[in-house]
């Protein structure tokens, strides 16, 4: 395993073909209600997340026959190559996309309904059918539940009703790429489907990978986003609020064009108001090829961590900059950093160039930047409360939180408890505690410290937004101390020195990662020493 800012970055694995379906209905008096699902947290991807009814392309589908276009598909097939730099980020250099229909996409977006909603659209079921179902509810509900327990396969389930699912009812709403945030990728298509109230087959959620499910107006449910009351995805929250300005109809065309969605190069990450996210290609730890940049605010910004030292990748960063200017969304007044390592200081001289502003960090991180020729303008101190102007204004406290690196720097916005937490936790790979810079008791009183602050969502330095701040903070510290308690177990058998005992305390991690074990190790020794249990 490469150390951070050396060797070659891993090469971005391709984005799964994915689809998506947005229930939506009229309401009496004007406007529409959508349903939408809360994710089981214990979800691989997006747990706890608010999202609609959809999931990845499976190679079963491609067996499942299906009759009807969505409507608006054929003019994207047409152009299925013309995408903007914003829904290409991250695939590698000169890759194209796959045409808009791939094989099995309509099929995955009919099954996921099923799955997570129960509605199945076969021309028999569908609303407007006069005669009714033409098999129980009973039936039906017995089958999904078959189907999620892996137990059949889609193409089965509608065989066995001697029915073929029917994508005519479905319009085509989008088309969006998961940022190179995550070890996993999706490419994914979204359709509106309306479902009025009158039809027998109303959607439920099954707790498999849903915990719950809402009609709710599409204005109501982006309000719920900006209390901080949801987490949801960029094209999610787009389609909220374009349902809700627009309506289903006259919307469409900037669903299926969503430029206004970019900023820049990039396209838009805000999974919480005020802190916009921006993945920048570096030389970091794999299995991460990325460091979140942050820009946080709702008026007056900070950019907080450009780690990227690369050129290209710095023209893109101010792109996102200049194009929020542009929208009257603010600028940026300083850059924060959360500590002194490569892959977060890495084009710090050169932003501070381009949008002449002051660099502002802990005191200690300043002495271990000055000794590599990088000034710091002013300091950042523990528990000072920075107001940054904006509608609203935008109150962040800066906390000290030592371990990982001495003068390391978290931020927590005041409003809507989201921490950049910088590389205190990882939303992909791993923290590592490297002494002499890194201290396991430092590192562990800073994870209780942000937990007693009660921060509602984790911004990590790498990979994505993390819901449950405090659980995954004491999910940490455990996991912390239980390896620590290994180590004391193998120091009481007689193993003295920290390579010898890899194989006892870390034999539930590939040897490949051993190096950076055994520097965990060492921290634990250090601070059981200085407990005296050793």
């Amino acid at each position: 395993m490469a150390a951070a800012g050396e060797g070659p970055r891993p090469a971005p694995r391709p984005p799964r073909p994915s689809a998506a379906v947005v229930p939506w209905r009229p309401v009496d008096g004007g406007g529409i209600e959508v349903y939408w699902v809360q994710r089981a947290p214990a979800m691989r991807f997006m747990g706890g997340w608010h999202a609609f009814p959809g999931g990845g392309v499976s190679s079963a589908d491609l067996a499942v026959p299906i009759q009807g276009m969505p409507a608006g598909l054929d003019e994207v097939l047409s152009s299925a190559d013309a995408f903007p730099e914003a829904l290409s980020e991250g695939l590698p250099e000169g890759s194209a996309f796959e045409p808009d229909l791939v094989p099995g996409l309509l099929a995955c977006a009919l099954r996921e309904l099923f799955e997570e909603t129960g509605l199945l659209l076969v021309e028999e079921l569908l609303p407007d059918r006069a005669e009714g179902p033409v098999t129980s509810a009973d039936h039906l509900e017995g089958a999904r539940r078959r189907l999620l327990a892996r137990e059949t396969r889609f193409a089965d389930v509608v065989a066995d009703l001697g029915l073929t699912p029917d994508a005519g009812r479905l319009a085509f709403a989008g088309r969006w790429l998961t940022p190179p945030i995550a070890p996993e990728r999706f490419d994914n298509r979204f359709f509106l489907l309306e479902w009025p109230r009158r039809a027998a087959l109303q959607p439920t959620v099954d707790e498999t990978e849903c915990i719950d499910g809402e009609w709710i107006e599409p204005g109501e449910a982006y309000a719920r986003w900006r209390r901080g009351d949801v987490l949801a995805a960029p094209p999610v929250l787009h389609l909220l609020r374009v349902l809700a300005e627009d309506g289903p109809e006259d919307g469409l065309p900037r669903l299926r064009h969503p430029a206004e969605a970019d900023l820049g190069p990039f396209r838009r990450i805000e999974f919480r108001p005020g802190v916009i996210l921006l993945p920048l290609a570096t030389r970091t730890l794999p299995p991460a090829d990325r460091t979140n940049a942050y820009l946080l605010g709702t008026g007056e910004r900070v950019l907080v961590d450009p780690g990227s030292a690369e050129p290209r990748e710095l023209d893109r960063l101010e792109g996102a900059v200049q194009a929020l200017a542009r929208r009257g969304e603010g600028r940026v007044t300083a850059i924060w950093l959360t500590h002194h390592h490569p892959d977060h200081v890495g084009g710090v001289e050169e932003m501070r160039r381009r949008l002449g502003v002051p660099v502002l960090a802990h005191a200690a991180t300043a002495r271990l930047l000055a000794d590599r020729g990088l000034e710091v303008d002013d300091e950042l101190a523990d528990g000072e409360r920075v107001s940054l102007a904006g509608d609203p204004p935008f109150p962040v406290r800066v906390v000290h939180t030592p371990g990982h690196a001495p003068g390391h720097l978290c931020f927590l916005d005041e409003t809507w408890g989201s921490l950049l937490a910088g590389d205190m936790v990882a939303g992909i790979g791993t923290v590592v505690i490297d002494p002499p810079h890194g201290d396991m008791d430092a590192y562990l009183a800073s994870l209780d410290k942000l937990v007693d602050l009660a921060p509602k969502t984790l911004f990590p330095a790498h990979g994505p937004a993390i819901l449950d701040a405090v659980g995954k903070l004491r999910e940490y510290a455990d996991h912390r101390r239980w390896r620590e308690e290994r180590v004391l177990a193998a120091w009481s058998d007689g193993l003295r020195e920290p390579r010898e005992m890899l194989p006892r305390v870390y034999d539930d991690v590939p040897e490949p990662a051993w190096p950076l074990a055994e520097r965990q190790i060492l921290a634990h020794l250090e601070r059981l020493r200085r407990a005296g249990r050793i």
